[in-house]
């Protein structure tokens, strides 16, 4: 019981302090920096990332001049992930280190509320990056396209279906146009609309706050560089 109650303190503590450094952030000022990484699986203790992509924006616009996109040079062994992603060693071969593509994301990682499709994974695959090449531990604020999608859908549905929150089947259901998937830069791409979508759908219009979100539980903190108790 006391185990209970001690986690149930330190939740209240986070959704606390992450509702403080919300305050003042509007759809209208905020900076969002959707990201994605192509991964070598899905297990987020062992995967490797191989390649990723991040794409500005704000109050409505995202910044076709932010996009960045890097191949990463890596040996990790990729099962089948080149039959997903389409990088093969060879492709990997002549990409560049983590570390590069890193050391240019990490300006923007404080700035910026980040924005994943399944947050959990590619944070923890970012972390996993951060861990081994000894960065600097920091804290960052994320929105989840995927849990606003789930939010949603459990409002309709008492079992969701089978692939019913993926990428693509979120934005088909919000009338967005078909894009290409399973390359970093055009999720991220992807992600972003999709999250200007959602705000619509939840009401949200360029003066209301990020914080009108928390009850959704898509809005989170993470701390990358540092083990992961939880």
């Amino acid at each position: 019981m006391i185990l209970e109650w001690l986690k149930r303190q330190l939740t209240l503590s986070a959704g606390s302090s992450l509702t403080k450094q919300l305050s003042g952030r509007y759809i209208n000022n905020t900076d969002l920096l959707a990201i994605d990484v192509e991964l070598t699986s899905l297990d987020a203790k062992a995967t490797d990332i191989t390649s990723i992509g991040w794409v500005a924006g704000k109050g409505g616009q995202l910044s076709l001049s932010s996009c960045e996109y890097f191949v990463i040079n890596t040996s990790a062994a990729l099962g089948q992930s080149p039959v997903i992603h389409g990088l093969t060693h060879d492709i990997l071969a002549q990409g560049k280190p983590l570390a590069v593509s890193l050391d240019k994301l990490m300006p923007l990682l404080q700035s910026s509320v980040l924005v994943f499709h399944n947050a959990s994974l590619d944070l923890a695959a970012l972390n996993k990056a951060f861990i081994e090449l000894s960065l600097p531990v920091i804290d960052v604020i994320y929105i989840d396209t995927l849990k606003l999608a789930v939010y949603q859908l459990n409002k309709q549905h008492q079992v969701l279906p089978t692939n019913s929150a993926t990428l693509t089947v979120c934005r088909q259901r919000l009338d967005l146009p078909s894009c290409p998937e399973h390359n970093a830069l055009d999720d991220a791409l992807a992600t972003i609309q999709l999250l200007f979508a959602q705000f619509e759908q939840f009401g949200l219009d360029q003066t209301s706050p990020l914080s009108q979100l928390l009850h959704t539980k898509a809005l989170g903190k993470y701390r990358l560089g540092e083990t992961q108790d939880r």
